[in-house]
């Protein structure tokens, strides 16, 4: 029996599989809301105090960085470590993930049809594949063949520096940089990024922002609402935000497929993606993922698909949980 997390800066995912062999059947699961917790081990003890049973291995996918077990989370006031829930679980094998590397095993977890193509492409027999998702952050990361198997590579690449690409883009970056110095790829690419870049356009339209729009904020996410009104076309500047944003996710997704060669593959993952995916099929993504001057035609062969399953990076760490009990076991 193997416990997964999936510990992001909104919610904290926990799931028990059963590995037999080298399938995983998910046994039980519940979704916690993170800031309501001043740590993981409280939500560990609630979870495993209504689901009792021997644990042979766990792991965990965590939104920050992870170094030598270790994860201070980027938007998640927590200190995360390895050694300690050894300790708490009472257990010799726990292991600790950046939430990307975690995702990226999960690709392989799941079915086909937990995937929508937004780029056949001519994918590469063993290429290298890369994992992007904005959610409450961005995160960035890789899967490399070894000669044997996939193994995820975990980057911090959606805190690189933002590169605006037109005169649009240059004025985002001035009003962001006015508000928090350093912009980084996830400041935009992120649900609060969504906000910010509809604040963007409305600051550079001069209107007031109608009644029932500021009461849809207060009433719900600030970030799902601009989505909202702008699938459905009832706010001008919540469209134009959701256009730039889907734009750059695109543009970036492309850098990190030229800085991979990712010929593999590009697998979009995280929160918001499922939920705009009507607007990554209109040919913005593509079009901002292609352009790449004379390597347009490289990124032209490279296939990009949606992650729809939100329990990817769950089902990642139960895999690598699985991987590292048969590697300690005789």
């Amino acid at each position: 029996m193997l416990l997964a997390g999936d510990i992001g800066g909104t919610n904290t995912r926990l799931a028990l599989f059963a590995a037999r062999g080298r399938r995983l059947a998910p046994s039980a699961e519940r979704r916690f809301a993170s800031r309501s917790y001043r740590g993981l081990a409280p939500i560990l003890t609630r979870f495993l105090n209504e689901h009792r049973g021997a644990i042979d291995a766990a792991c965990f996918g965590v939104a920050g960085p992870v170094i030598d077990g270790r994860c201070r989370g980027t938007n998640l006031p927590w200190v995360i470590d390895a050694r300690r829930i050894e300790h708490f679980l009472k257990l010799a094998d726990v292991s600790l993930l950046n939430d990307l590397e975690a995702t990226a095993y999960g690709i392989e977890a799941l079915p086909p049809r937990a995937f929508a193509t937004l780029q056949v492409g001519h994918p590469q027999p063993r290429g290298t594949i890369a994992v992007i998702a904005a959610g409450t952050g961005l995160g960035e990361g890789a899967l490399v063949w070894d000669g044997a198997r996939y193994r995820a590579i975990p980057t911090e690449g959606g805190h690189t520096d933002f590169a605006p690409r037109t005169e649009q883009e240059v004025r985002l970056l001035r009003h962001l940089t006015k508000q928090f110095g350093h912009v980084s790829y996830e400041r935009i690419l992120s649900g609060p990024g969504k906000l910010e870049l509809y604040r963007f356009f409305r600051s550079a339209s001069g209107s007031r922002e109608p009644t029932w729009l500021t009461r849809a904020f207060r009433r719900g996410d600030a970030s799902v609402v601009v989505s909202e009104m702008a699938l459905t076309g009832r706010s001008a500047l919540c469209v134009s935000a959701l256009r730039l944003f889907v734009s750059i996710y695109g543009a970036e997704a492309g850098n990190l497929a030229l800085k991979l060669l990712a010929r593999g593959g590009v697998y979009v993952g995280g929160g918001i993606a499922p939920h705009i995916l009507p607007k990554l099929r209109d040919g913005t993504f593509m079009r901002a993922f292609r352009d790449k001057g004379r390597l347009s035609r490289i990124l032209s062969g490279i296939p990009v698909r949606v992650i729809l399953d939100d329990r990817a990076a769950l089902y990642g760490a139960a895999r690598y949980a699985s991987l590292a009990l048969r590697r300690h076991r005789p």
